[in-house]
């Protein structure tokens, strides 16, 4: 059975929001994860890329945007929703970043997602919690932390 978590995110800015997002990227890689992560934007997924390229050597997270890297895939792969040509991963998680669920959270069997602090992404993800609930899914929700405090 799939299981999709969904993380609620604090009222932060942007910026902090992004970091906590690659803090747990990085717990989950380091749980095994192969991950993808569907940003909102291009913008976004440079933005989280950066990041990540930021973290200290003995903590590096091997990741690249698509269309970067290995044809094979890096073991977290940054996509958004107008990049072309975005093939299945098997084995890879999904985390959905953007507001619509991409058409790669049909082939993915464990999915991560977000509930915004603001009303509409409230709304907006309620209903991919409500989609992710008729497929099936077991159902989880938590609050999103960093555990590098």
């Amino acid at each position: 059975m799939s299981s999709a978590t969904f993380f609620l995110m604090p009222d932060q800015a942007e910026d902090e929001q992004n970091r906590l997002i690659c803090d747990k990227i990085a717990e989950l890689y380091r749980k095994h994860k192969k991950l993808r992560v569907w940003a909102r934007s291009q913008q976004q997924a440079e933005a989280l890329d950066e990041l990540l390229w930021q973290q200290p050597s003995d903590a590096f997270i091997p990741h690249n945007l698509h269309g970067e890297g290995p044809a094979t895939g890096a073991p977290v792969e940054f996509c958004w929703p107008e990049a072309d040509a975005v093939n299945n991963r098997p084995g890879y998680a999904l985390f959905n970043l953007a507001e619509n669920i991409p058409v790669q959270a049909q082939q993915s069997q464990q999915l991560y997602d977000i509930v915004p602090a603001d009303d509409n992404g409230k709304k907006t993800a309620r209903e991919r919690y409500k989609h992710y609930r008729a497929r099936g899914c077991q159902m989880q929700t938590e609050p999103l932390t960093s555990e590098q405090k």
